[in-house]
């Protein structure tokens, strides 16, 4: 069974992977030629791949096309999966995970202002390495690695300037293994959001997409009631510091193009092959 160094040691194999494809579309690249510039015989780069996505590269090659996401896009439902009273669907999200979520008051935002404590660490993902960090009541902070630790952190402290922070690997890695548990098992994480009023209703409605389920910006908007505003609302989704588990890699260009994404297209892109295959298996 993987563990999630191992998924993460293969995740930075498929990457590479994908950004190779990604730069050689036109030419439909074959798979001795995608082993080829990541450095590995086709027969090990099928089984890392098969191991990390459950699939062959052949097939989860097919998940990161445009016209597969624009078929996701045309069949997207007029209206959000409604999510029960925890905040969640029930058994067709990945992994059984159920993530709940509450704001800061705002007299907690004003104890914030004069210092909270704040545990964070990196551990590993399927997706590589990312920084987590949480209060007493529940995740406030998931930021995928982009190669700088230093600027993570720093981004961190900017974030929550007056906070005392403590690092703890360990917990870290405690609480990768709830959020990305193998086997797949039912269990919650809950998250602390910080933000405007429409910043988290925004992000409210993007931990109700389910994982393999794709919109556009527009529609995305539509489902908020601001049909008129696309932008305003991917504002509030670019605003998101809590990744993958407020799910703004499911929102995607009209056009089927995967669009900006703070800790990188190619693993964006990842995130939603990953959540597609699983999801049709």
């Amino acid at each position: 069974m993987d563990t999630l160094d191992q998924q993460a040691r293969h995740y930075a194999i498929v990457a590479r992977a994908i950004a190779f494809i990604r730069a050689n579309a036109r030419a439909q690249p074959a798979l001795a030629d995608i082993a080829a510039a990541v450095h590995l015989s086709p027969q090990h780069l099928q089984r890392v791949f098969s191991a990390w996505a459950g699939i062959s590269p052949k097939r989860f090659l097919q998940y990161l096309t445009k016209e597969y996401a624009r078929t996701r896009l045309a069949a997207a439902a007029d209206t959000l999966t409604v999510a029960d009273d925890a905040g969640l669907s029930g058994g067709g999200r990945l992994h059984d995970l159920l993530v709940s979520c509450e704001a800061m008051t705002p007299a907690e935002i004003r104890a914030a202002a004069r210092g909270i404590d704040i545990g964070h660490g990196i551990a590993p993902t399927p997706f590589g390495a990312a920084l987590v960090a949480w209060t007493a009541r529940g995740v406030c902070h998931f930021a995928f690695s982009t190669g700088d630790e230093e600027a993570m952190h720093a981004e961190l402290r900017v974030l929550w300037p007056a906070a005392t922070l403590r690092r703890d690997d360990a917990h870290a890695h405690a609480l990768m293994q709830r959020i990305f548990p193998r086997p797949p098992t039912r269990g919650s994480v809950h998250l602390v959001l910080r933000g405007t009023n429409f910043q988290i209703k925004v992000w409210e409605a993007l931990i109700r997409i389910e994982p393999g389920r794709v919109l556009s910006y527009r529609q995305f908007a539509r489902e908020l009631g601001m049909p008129r505003a696309p932008r305003t609302v991917g504002s509030a989704i670019a605003a998101n510091t809590i990744g993958y588990l407020i799910p703004c890699h499911r929102v995607i260009r009209a056009g089927g193009e995967v669009g900006d994404y703070r800790w990188g297209s190619a693993r964006k892109l990842a995130l939603l092959g990953r959540e597609a295959a699983r999801q049709d298996a």
